[in-house]
């Protein structure tokens, strides 16, 4: 049987939550303090395939040093538990080789989709993960990462259509300013590639990620009571 090997998530999406979730995986929740435009300016980087996986690499270290100053800070009566694998996620919408991450506003989200409707747009979900665990735990102090890739196409959308769907919000809180497993699933008419990369985080890529630090997927599952 193995050993259960915790995962702590770099990210505040729900999105990616619930995916983890319903695949058996209960992760614990940090927000990293990455500041992203800081970030991309300090880089020059605009290639939206290396801009996600550069911010998902920001987040994912930002938070697994914070997890790892705490683990060492920390007294053994305080009950912290030792540190396992840290996931950081970034997606955003490549649109004309332009990278779109959340809108700035409702103004510019309807714009968005008067751009993107009867179109197609790849989204890009940049994936790291770090290796906190103990080498007597069998951690390697590994950190990698990859960049799932899947084509959407949008549905030819009338202008009402957009601005009641700009007005229920949901645009304005995701990367391309629109959802696959939400209110916006109706306007996607198709995608090529990994659905679960759309909504935020590709199981089987994160699979081949822990896979090569020597995490078996098993391993992760939330164990039973």
């Amino acid at each position: 049987m193995s050993i259960h090997v915790s995962l702590t998530l770099a990210s505040a999406s729900p999105a990616r939550l619930s995916t983890l979730r319903a695949a058996g995986i209960e992760p614990t929740v940090r927000v990293s303090a990455v500041d992203e435009p800081a970030v991309l300016a300090a880089t020059g980087i605009t290639d939206p395939e290396d801009v996600s996986l550069l911010l998902a690499r920001a987040k994912a270290e930002d938070v697994a040093s914070a997890v790892q100053r705490e683990y060492f800070d920390s007294d053994e009566d305080d009950d912290v538990a030792a540190p396992g694998l840290v996931l950081g996620c970034d997606s955003v919408l490549d649109l004309d080789g332009v990278a779109l991450g959340k809108p700035a506003d409702a103004a510019d989200a309807v714009r968005r989709w008067k751009d993107m409707r009867g179109r197609s747009g790849r989204l890009c979900t940049g994936h790291w993960l770090v290796d906190l665990r103990d080498e007597e735990d069998g951690g390697t102090g590994g950190t990698l990462g990859a960049v799932s890739v899947t084509t959407v196409y949008f549905a030819k959308v009338t202008d009402a259509e957009i601005e009641a769907y700009v007005a229920t919000g949901e645009p304005l809180a995701v990367a391309g300013a629109f959802t696959v497993d939400g209110l916006g699933g109706p306007f996607v008419t198709g995608i090529e590639g990994d659905f679960h990369g759309v909504v935020g985080v590709s199981l089987p890529l994160v699979r081949d990620l822990a896979r090569d630090l020597g995490v078996a997927w098993p391993s992760l599952w939330t164990p039973r009571s």
